[in-house]
């Protein structure tokens, strides 16, 4: 996708229905695809507050896709039916021409199909290629970081392939990392998926060492209701050490070294 100018920048559809940090990881190609083209992002409301931090450009339509759920995912007679109905009627409206997904997720397919997208981009699983009209192998790499790089590398754009977390900074990101309280460790204890949880005990002790070597540690856990109120604490932090969690993402978002 060559590109365009002001009047005939292209409408482009990304879907991102998963969590922080799956959010986190496509702010890079949502910044880059903001130059190219008008960009609207399908996620969870919690993207949000992400938005208008990181890429301010681009249009959010708010969605929780019942088969992200943990537990219940495949009970369908109680997915929220008249919500996706008027989903892919809202998408169908804006009558975008390209429309894109960087998960491997037939579900993720199906919805760009019932778009209305011309051009629909994404990675074929079990049969789902019939609804892409292109169609991107698996980069060697199976990480989701690098699911959105292939993306950027086969629209012709250019993100930072070797630091795909890291997003161009607004004013405000700037003021924060002058402001950074030195020696300051945020720990993030929780994660929300228990196999994802190193044992709290653990994280006491690390702790009581970090303070005792000098460190300012703040130990928050997975009860995060103020997305914008994490994002301030995680900004003023130079170390970060958590869970396979949306606050590690988030924290390398904003430049802080991250331990995981």
């Amino acid at each position: 996708m060559a590109k365009p100018t002001h009047a005939d920048r292209p409408r482009l559809l990304a879907l991102e229905l998963w969590g922080l940090g799956d959010l986190a990881l496509a702010l890079p190609f949502l910044q880059a695809a903001t130059a190219h083209a008008a960009v609207t992002l399908v996620a969870t409301p919690h993207a949000a507050p992400l938005l208008r931090r990181f890429a301010p450009d681009v249009e959010l339509i708010p969605f929780t896709a019942p088969w992200t759920a943990f537990t219940g995912k495949y009970r369908l007679h109680r997915w929220p039916w008249r919500e996706l109905s008027r989903l892919v009627r809202t998408l169908r409206a804006a009558k975008f021409s390209h429309a894109i997904s960087a998960r491997p997720d037939p579900r993720d397919h199906l919805l760009l199909r019932l778009s209305g997208a011309p051009v629909r981009l994404g990675f074929p699983r079990t049969g789902s290629r019939a609804l892409l009209t292109a169609v991107l192998p698996p980069p060697p790499r199976p990480h989701r970081a690098a699911h959105w790089q292939a993306l950027v590398t086969h629209l012709g754009w250019s993100i930072a392939p070797d630091d795909t977390e890291a997003v161009a900074p607004l004013s405000g990101q700037i003021e924060n990392r002058e402001s950074k309280i030195k020696n300051h460790v945020v720990i993030h204890a929780g994660a929300a998926q228990p196999t994802r949880l190193w044992p709290r005990e653990n994280y006491d002790v690390l702790t009581a060492r970090l303070r005792a070597a000098g460190w300012h540690v703040t130990v928050i856990d997975h009860e995060l209701p103020d997305l914008t109120a994490l994002l301030d604490l995680l900004a003023t932090a130079d170390r970060f050490i958590g869970n396979d969690s949306g606050p590690g993402h988030l924290a390398a978002l904003l430049g802080v070294p991250t331990f995981t």
